[in-house]
């Protein structure tokens, strides 16, 4: 249980520096950019801001909204019409407005969770969004990836790139990282006595997955790969537009068998 709690207050720390580091780019914007389009269909620059003003506000103890939302292409499930409401009653709102939303609602729910400290990783006693249900390290490791992945999409609207030495770039990446097997195996059809490397050498990190005789995927050393079917070179920020369902990575190098590993590039959207 003590090793639950250091990774759940982790998982708190790292997400409160996102929270930090999204309001400092949110603040810096110039009017002008806040309703530039963003890769997130139907959404701008303001709106991914309100968005994370919904759901920390929310999270914090506000009350849920609920406004009617008609339908549009961008909308495809329950969860979508659920954040879209968020914004909807927040499109009035100045990015300065915004900003201070979350301020508050990030002030007040850090303090709640180092008065009382999460014990218990698969406890489900927290306000998650739209009551979902999901237990409290789920909740707690999905916040600064969804904060950070907002950032990314406003900086690449605003043309601002950065962010990725900070501790939620490390979470995401490793997050994203952790469903590679399932992305080789299942989604991308690699047989058996096949393996994928995949290389960020600007973040460090080197991912590698064989399929088994049984037909399903698992992790590699890749060190342990004399000779992969195929190594995916990408960057970090074409791993994570494509691994955050965002868009196809535009930088993407083959060594081996090209065919496999577009097959993998094409289907590493993970978002949870």
């Amino acid at each position: 249980m003590a090793a639950d709690a250091e990774r759940l207050a982790e998982y708190v720390a790292i997400w409160e520096r996102a929270c930090a580091d999204f309001l400092a780019l949110a603040r810096d914007l110039r009017p002008e950019e806040w309703d530039l389009p963003t890769d997130l269909p139907g959404w701008s620059v303001r709106d991914n801001i309100a968005h994370t003003a919904h759901l920390e506000a929310v999270l914090a103890g506000a009350p849920e909204e609920t406004i009617e939302v008609g339908d549009a292409p961008h909308l495809t499930g329950p969860m979508s019409y659920y954040t879209e409401q968020g914004v909807l009653a927040r499109r009035g709102r100045t990015v300065d407005e915004l900003c201070a939303e979350i301020e508050d609602a990030v002030s007040r729910r850090s303090a709640a969770l180092r008065a009382d400290p999460p014990q218990d990783g698969t406890a489900t006693n927290l306000k998650t969004p739209g009551d979902v249900g999901w237990p409290v390290a789920t909740l707690l490791s999905n916040r600064p990836l969804d904060v950070w992945m907002h950032e990314q999409d406003i900086r690449r609207a605003v043309g601002r790139p950065g962010g990725y030495d900070s501790s939620a770039a490390a979470h995401v990446i490793g997050v994203f990282a952790r469903a590679f097997p399932m992305v080789v195996g299942k989604r991308a059809g690699a047989r058996p006595g096949e393996s994928v490397a995949l290389q960020l050498p600007e973040a460090g990190l080197a991912l590698a997955a064989s399929v088994g005789e049984d037909g399903r995927a698992a992790p590699r050393d890749q060190r342990d790969l004399a000779e992969p079917s195929v190594t995916i070179t990408m960057t970090p920020e074409a791993y994570v537009v494509a691994t955050g369902g965002r868009r196809a990575p535009e930088t993407v190098r083959y060594a081996g068998d090209e065919d496999l590993g577009r097959r993998v590039v094409a289907h590493l959207a993970v978002t949870p």
